[in-house]
């Protein structure tokens, strides 16, 4: 039996998955833990692998091509097997639904009216009509009533769930902030034999990959997602239950609501879409109906996309005629019009020319202007359908940004000192020590001094975090991971540049797990590095705060009465202000100056 591959759901924020590459092609031969393909998602691009034995018979979607969680890939089957049947059971049943509720309820609007037709018909005619009329009426109304409790009783029987032996395993939340996960592996094939603590597939997140138990024994009936494919939380990924039983019915409940509302998209979008062409073509009938012109001259401007408003009529009353129509140049106007304002402009010119040089030369002939070659370019650009952790990315700051109510406060400080103690502790330090590792310590000595800055805004309460967990900004090819440095206060400047640095490649590899980039209490990011010289950053909620750090210039300042030059590096604290105040965040960017300007504090 020909069994459907379905977009699985590999990380808690995933909603669709793109097809990135396809290992087999259809007449292939594939076998359990095949590659079938790869699938990008929100997070990464993943191998989906093949639980089923078989021939690959169909593929639904093309590489590029984005497919939502649940939605079908491919079909994998016996050798020459008709696979159709497995693509209509998969669609049938939820275009039957909503053409069976649109009928209902047409029917209910219907049977109303012809009642209200009729009463009002029978009340009016009795002074005209004979009754034989009215009563004629009525009989042929009559099978247009008798025929409604005929299509009822067609509907489907409604099965009750509960009596179907069999279990329906949905895709489950592996973090705060997952919506979806993409199957990167499936450690069993349709027909196998599971055991309630079995994995069943290595699901990817938009952190990591993790494991998924079924806590079901029995036999798998029905894989949904492929290897590869997302799946939205709570959407069925597995049934498990008892070999030879008809699942249909848990399958078609969640197919049928979405192609109602895609119907129902469709039909607002044609009725907006008519609604336009109905007011344009108006308009334009107006604005024509007010110039006198006679019907045949309408007729042939009409024919030439010719507005009658810049046509002059040299019939009687300025009416305009066929003649005028057919002599009319668009470009005269513009021509005449351009005539009249060179020749108004050089006529005084001309004038004072001839009565002050009666006796001169005559005037030489102004020089040709001076010809410009003209370039024409062409218009053209490339689109790439937007990355899942792009997309999760846009989600996440959007939110931030429109909910949390955002404000800045910048701070110029003197680094000379720091750059002197970088230096000296490099000389013995076990690894090298980055400007970036000094403005981490000096975040995490200060926080503790102003825990308003180390909280969170949740809602009908504060949390004020006693620990220090910083998160750092690392960006990658597809967009941005933020690791965390976990109580940073008490590690040693050795300690953090060492776990930044490890924490930084693993995120360029995709190797980070989830557990490494949650808990963070205060966020930096650091554009030093690329000569920025002041920038603002949004903050990564549930964070109070995050620290934008600009690059190390070199400038004049002003040192004990002398212009002298300095070393200063800008720093901007975006805070939010449902939790912290202006004179908060102030307060914490003067503690951490201080730090940063006399460095030898950090060691206390």
């Amino acid at each position: 039996m020909a069994e459907v591959i379905k977009m699985p759901k590999m990380s808690d924020t995933m909603t669709e998955g793109v097809l990135a590459k396809w290992h087999k092609k259809v007449g292939d031969k594939v076998k359990s833990g095949d590659v079938l393909a790869e699938i990008e998602t929100d997070k990464a691009t993943m191998d989906f692998e093949s639980y089923s034995d078989g021939t690959l018979l169909y593929i639904g979607a093309e590489e590029g091509k984005a497919v939502p969680v649940d939605g079908l890939i491919a079909v994998i089957g016996a050798e020459g097997e008709d696979y159709h049947a497995a693509l209509d059971a998969n669609t049938a049943e939820a275009p039957k639904a909503a053409v069976a509720a649109e009928n209902s309820s047409s029917n209910k609007e219907s049977a109303p009216k012809e009642a209200a037709a009729e009463s009002s018909s029978s009340t009016e005619e009795p002074a005209t009509a004979p009754e034989p009329a009215a009563s004629a009426k009525a009989k042929a109304a009559k099978p247009v009533e008798d025929k409604k409790p005929v299509e009822a009783v067609e509907a489907k029987p409604k099965v009750d769930k509960a009596s179907i032996p069999a279990t329906v395993i949905r895709m489950p939340a592996l973090s705060d902030t997952m919506t979806e996960g993409v199957i990167n592996k499936w450690n069993f094939k349709v027909g196998d034999t599971v055991k309630s603590d079995d994995s069943l597939a290595d699901v990817e997140t938009d952190k990591a990959t993790m494991e998924v138990v079924g806590y079901e024994a029995g036999t798998l009936l029905y894989i949904g997602p492929k290897e590869g494919e997302a799946a939205k939380v709570n959407g069925i990924i597995a049934i498990v239950g008892k070999a030879g039983t008809d699942i249909t019915p848990l399958l078609e409940e969640d197919e049928a609501p979405a192609t109602s509302k895609t119907a129902e998209a469709a039909t607002e979008s044609s009725s907006e879409e008519a609604v336009s062409d109905t007011a344009t073509v108006e308009s334009t009938e107006e604005d024509d109906s007010r110039i006198k012109a006679s019907p045949l001259a309408r007729k042939i401007a009409k024919e030439k996309g010719i507005n009658l408003k810049d046509v002059k009529g040299s019939a009687e009353g300025g009416r305009i005629i066929k003649k005028d129509v057919e002599e009319y140049v668009p470009a005269a106007k513009a021509v005449a019009a351009e005539s009249t304002s060179s020749t108004k402009e050089t006529a005084p010119v001309e004038v004072a020319a001839e009565s002050s040089s009666s006796t001169k030369e005559p005037a030489k002939a102004a020089p040709a202007p001076a010809t410009i070659p003209t370039y024409t370019g062409e218009e053209k650009y490339t689109e790439k359908p937007v990355s899942q952790m792009r997309k999760a990315i846009s989600r996440r700051l959007s939110e931030s940004l429109f909910t949390a109510p955002h404000f800045y406060v910048t701070m110029s400080i003197d680094m000379d000192e720091s750059i002197k103690a970088r230096t000296r502790i490099n000389e013995v330090a076990p690894v090298k020590i980055s400007f970036n590792d000094f403005v981490l310590k000096a975040c995490a000595v200060a926080l503790k001094q102003h825990p308003a800055v180390n909280s969170s805004f949740l809602g009908d309460k504060i949390r004020f975090n006693e620990h220090i967990h910083i998160g750092v900004a690392v960006a990658v090819d597809e967009g941005l991971l933020v690791p965390v440095i976990r109580f940073a206060d008490g590690k040693s400047l050795s300690r953090i540049s060492v776990e930044v640095k490890e924490f930084a490649g693993k995120a360029k590899a995709k190797k980070l797990q989830p557990p490494e980039m949650e808990g963070s209490t205060f966020t930096i990011s650091n554009l030093g590095m690329f000569g920025v010289d002041e920038f603002t950053a949004i903050i990564n909620t549930p964070n109070a705060c995050i620290l934008a750090v600009s690059g190390i210039q070199q400038v004049p300042v002003v040192k004990n009465g002398a212009v002298v030059p300095g070393n200063v590096m800008k720093v901007t604290l975006s805070c939010d202000h449902r939790v912290v105040d202006g004179a908060t965040g102030a307060a914490f960017l003067q503690t951490l100056k201080s730090l940063l300007e006399e460095p030898v504090r950090l060691l206390i």
